[in-house]
Parts: C-alpha cells; structure tokens; sequence
C-alpha cells in the first residue's frame, strides 16, 4: 500500500470511530446502567386479545370462502382466493420449522384472514383491533388469528412479514407472559432477521460503548429512540440464537412446557437450563468483544458497496485486457497458418524456366506445338503509305477473288511436265534441268 493510501485508510478509520464513539449511545454515562425503557414501541404486534368464553368469532361478511388444512384455516375475499390457493401449499411448512426451533408446536387451527388491499384488510379485522395503518399484517395472539394483506406476499420480504406475525401467535398461543426481549427475539430468530449489518452495526456501537441494555429492563417495555430501539431488537434476536445453539430444541421444548404450564419465566428458565438469566447474560456479554470488531463496519454499508464498485471495474478491465490477448494470439496463429499454407502451395509449383526455351531466335514466343514463328521474309512489300496506314490492293479498298488466286499462283511454283516423248529410263533425260517456272 502507498503512503497516500495509508493516510486515507487511517483518516477514514479516524472518522469513523469519532462517528461510533459520538453516537447517541454515548451521551449517558460510560458505567451508568441504562434507565427502564419508555412505553412499549408497537411493530405490527397486536396485545394479546383474550377469547370470550363461549362467543364463538363471527365470520366476516365479506369472507367469499376458506381452504382447510392440517393446522390452518385460511379465509379469503374473492379478489384474494388465488393468493390464498397458493399459500395454503407452503403454510404448513413454516409451522413445521417453528415447530423444530420451539421444540414444541402450539396448539388449536391457526386462522389466516387475506384480503386484497386496505379496505378488505378492516373489513377482515376483529372488533375493535383495527391494524395501523402502516400494517400490512396483524396478529392477534388470544385468537390465534393473523390478518394479512395479500399483496405483502409478492414483495421480497412478504414471507418475513408472515412468519413473523405467525411466531407472536405461536408465542401467544404458547403463553401470555413471555418478556418482550424474549418474544421479539425468538420472532426475529424464527423469521431468519438475525443476520444483517444494520444488527451488526447496532451491536458493534452498543459493545464498544458499553450501551448494552439488562434483559430485566426490557422486559416489560420497549425504548423509543431509534438508536435504542435498534439497539433493543439486536441485542433481543441475538442472545435467543445463543440461547438456541448453546441449549438446543429439546431443552428449549422443556422450557416453554413450563412457561406455557404457568411456570414462571425465570423459574421455568432456570429448571430448564439448568442455570440463571443473570449467569447466562454475562456470559454472553463475554463472547461480544471478540465478536464484533472494526471489520464488518469498514467494509459494510458504503464502503462495501464502493469496493464492490472498483471490484467490479477491475475484473472488466482485466477481462477487456485478457480479451485482447486471446485476439492477438488467434491473429497470430491465423498469420501463421496462411504461411505455411503458402509454402505448401509454392512447394506444388513446377520450376521457373530460366532458358530461353520457349523464345525462338528473333525473340518471339513459340508456338504450343514447338516451332517457330514465321520471319519476315527480306522482300516483303511495304504496304503501307506515307501516313502509316497499309495501302488497299485495290481501288475501292477490297482484294478481289481473281488477285487471290494469281498471287496464291505465283507463290507457288508448278513443276514442269516431262516431253511425251522422253522416256524415263533415258540416262539424259535425269541430266537434263527442269524449268522451274516463276
């Protein structure tokens, strides 16, 4: 790394821990126990509801019908049957994996209200128990009841809402005296929210700032600043993992037994585990230095998603790099190629001619079958005019049939006809010159 590189990282790493130690958290004392939360923060939980005995829950007039399964009763409006068809093939596998975290299932038919949309959503409500009006689901934990809106479930985090609503009434079913850490913790661990920066940024300040709240304040109430609330939900989610990896679900299932028998919390807690809330929670406060550190935070939220950036612009150009030297290769190897192949070709060929073979002795180029061109013979007859151009035979320009045949007569001689009387046996007569006429 560069000295310059150096400097930024540790200027950034200065900021950031001035940002961390001045946060909200800070501005109680360093040792000073955090005071009892204010008044309970609603996150789509509905207060226990107790059923009238012996009033049976009339059915909402604008339920169009429902789909009975083996722990479930979803009732639908007619825009929301589709979605409701379509959750009553997955419903009773949620249950199940409550069921294998909680060690125990709760009882009764879980009733599921869809609609479609904020109108249906109050029609569908109970008396008096309206959701806000940010809710897209509602649970009502003594009923045994969860209201939900069916568009929620084609967002990406519509199966989180879901889930999260049925943990309150599995831990509602189960008992009505649960401490609020304990039930939002384990709704968020039977959720899957116990992983994300957010958590990891909320416990990394509350750790190294000492801000951690006792699980006896959180009991009964819930804080209202954002940075203790958030706060509140991480530490919550945080310490039932560890309570579920460190005691498993069979322990866990003999816990809630007593809980939901009417066994105090911490009695039940202690029969249970064998151990106190107090021993356990410093314990756990033991394993968090070493569990939260600077990395995560220097890497996470922007930062990460710069480097993510450059990353990302580094494998293009390698890429881009590695692209243009695959080119140069194959251009290469093409190159070489049309080489040899030349050569071959040339190897094919037959040798160049470096004679004179095929020019006769004027210099002109033989015929196909070997002999010479004619020469131009010494008396031939210049033809041509002053002007360059060959004079005509004749006076209109044309040859006539009649100079052809005397021409062609006196280009060629005819042979002389022996005397009729001369006998060819005559030794005189073969001593005797022919008369060539011309």
């Amino acid at each position: 790394m560069t000295p310059a590189r150096h400097r930024l990282v540790r200027s950034f790493a200065a900021a950031l821990a001035a940002a961390l130690v001045f946060s909200p958290l800070t501005v109680l004392a360093e040792n000073e126990a955090l005071p009892a939360p204010l008044a309970p923060h609603a996150e789509g939980l509905h207060e226990p509801l107790q059923r009238p005995d012996g009033e049976p829950l009339p059915r909402p007039a604008i339920a169009a019908g429902e789909i009975t399964t083996r722990r479930f009763r979803l009732v639908y409006t007619a825009r929301a049957e589709g979605t409701a068809r379509e959750l009553s093939t997955r419903i009773e596998s949620i249950r199940d994996d409550f069921q294998k975290v909680l060690g125990r299932d709760w009882p009764g038919t879980t009733e599921i209200r869809i609609g479609i949309g904020r109108k249906e959503m109050e029609a569908l409500a109970l008396p008096g128990g309206n959701p806000p009006a940010w809710a897209e689901a509602l649970a009502y934990p003594g009923y045994n009841i969860v209201l939900l809106d069916g568009l929620s479930l084609f967002k990406p985090d519509g199966g989180v809402t879901l889930r999260h609503e049925l943990s309150h009434v599995a831990l509602g079913q189960l008992s009505a005296h649960w401490p609020r850490w304990f039930q939002e913790g384990m709704a968020m661990y039977l959720t899957g929210d116990r992983f994300s920066i957010a958590q990891y940024t909320a416990m990394f300040r509350a750790v190294t700032n000492q801000r951690l709240f006792l699980f006896d304040s959180l009991a009964d109430g819930w804080p209202d600043h954002p940075a203790e609330v958030e706060v509140a939900y991480a530490q919550s989610v945080i310490f039932v993992t560890w309570l579920v990896d460190e005691y498993g679900p069979d322990k866990m299932g003999a816990f809630i037994d007593l809980v939901h028998s009417g066994t105090p919390f911490d009695t039940a807690y202690a029969v249970a585990f064998h151990s106190t809330l107090a021993v356990d929670e410093d314990a756990w406060r033991k394993t968090l230095p070493n569990r939260y550190s600077w990395t995560p935070i220097v890497t996470g939220g922007g930062a990460l998603w710069g480097l993510m950036s450059v990353l990302m612009v580094a494998a293009w150009v390698r890429r881009r790099r590695d692209r243009a030297r695959k080119m140069e290769a194959l251009a290469a190897e093409e190159a070489a190629e049309m080489a040899e192949r030349l050569a071959r070709a040339l190897q094919t060929l037959p040798p160049a001619n470096t004679g004179r073979e095929d020019f006769d002795e004027a210099g002109y180029p033989r015929e196909f079958d070997g002999t010479a061109r004619d020469e131009p013979s010494d008396d031939a007859v210049d033809t041509s005019n002053d002007d360059g151009f060959a004079k005509d035979s004749s006076s209109d320009g044309f040859d006539s049939d009649a100079d052809a045949v005397t021409n062609a007569e006196d280009r060629e001689p005819a042979a002389e006809e022996p005397d009729a009387g001369s006998s060819a046996d005559d030794p005189s007569a073969l001593d005797k010159p022919r008369r060539i006429l011309h």
